[in-house]
């Protein structure tokens, strides 16, 4: 969520802001699945990959029984130590600055539940598949993936050639990384169930209005901004775009999904 091996960071800033709209997309309904996996086990070990700010943490810690440990992944150590001390303070919680794309099995001993929340869609398909081979024992809960859609009401003319640049964007490579983008839910699902595990997918879409001007305002600054990075043809087209959309009672559904892993066996 905050920060991959290609040295892109997410601000601080930015992860506050759309923390309620992450909270209030995220799928409460694999919640009970979960739950009902992990049964009455003492003492959950819980690990957030690319924490960021610990959002993830805060939404989904009391919906979960206690005693809790928290173990908070991430590269950026100002946002480490931020979440750390956000986390509530009925749970346990420590910070481990790490590259979680060199997350493996062994890293995993003794832990009840991997999570991670805006992640997968900066991992390749190569890092996709080493994170699956490493929770292959484990379950996980990964929120709020993107999966390449996003309505506008009212539509405009130009909505579709940026939807198509921004998701090229997304499979964009860095430094020879490929990136899966849109498609990396339908990736991980496909690679825990080729490993035995029961996959449950539900959508977590940001329905954003008016009264989330500025939340709307700086997505759609940003998704624009890496469409036109793509496809810079559409550069002479931004400033009235974002001029039509800005100047009105917007409204958009930015489309994610999440996926809840459960390994077979176990569930």
């Amino acid at each position: 969520m905050s920060e991959m091996s290609n040295n892109t960071t997410y601000p601080a800033e930015w992860l506050s802001l759309r923390e309620d709209a992450d909270a209030a997309a995220r799928s409460a309904e694999l919640v009970e699945p979960l739950r009902a996996y992990l049964g009455d086990r003492p003492g959950l070990i819980i690990r957030d990959l690319g924490c960021g700010i610990g959002s993830m943490g805060r939404w989904l810690s009391g919906k979960l029984p206690t005693p809790q440990l928290w173990i908070l992944h991430d590269r950026e150590p100002g946002l480490l130590s931020r979440a750390v001390a956000r986390m509530p303070r009925n749970v346990t919680a420590t910070g481990e600055l790490q590259d979680i794309t060199r997350l493996r099995a062994a890293d995993l001993s003794g832990t009840s539940l991997v999570t991670a929340s805006a992640l997968l869609d900066l991992l390749t398909a190569q890092e996709m598949a080493a994170l699956a081979q490493a929770c292959a024992k484990t379950p996980v809960f990964f929120a709020l993936s993107v999966v390449g859609q996003v309505e506008f009401d009212p539509v405009d003319a130009l909505d579709a050639d940026l939807v198509k640049a921004f998701n090229a964007h997304q499979r964009r490579s860095i430094e020879g990384r490929r990136l899966l983008g849109p498609d990396a839910l339908d990736t991980a699902a496909k690679l825990f169930e080729n490993q035995g595990a029961t996959v449950h997918r539900r959508p977590s879409p940001w329905r954003l209005g008016p009264q989330d001007a500025a939340l709307t305002t700086e997505w759609l600054r940003g998704w624009v901004a890496a469409a036109v990075e793509h496809a810079p043809g559409l550069a002479k087209h931004a400033e009235a775009y974002l001029d039509r959309r800005l100047g009105s009672d917007l409204r958009v559904v930015v489309h994610h999904e999440d996926l809840l892993a459960l390994p077979a066996g176990m569930s």
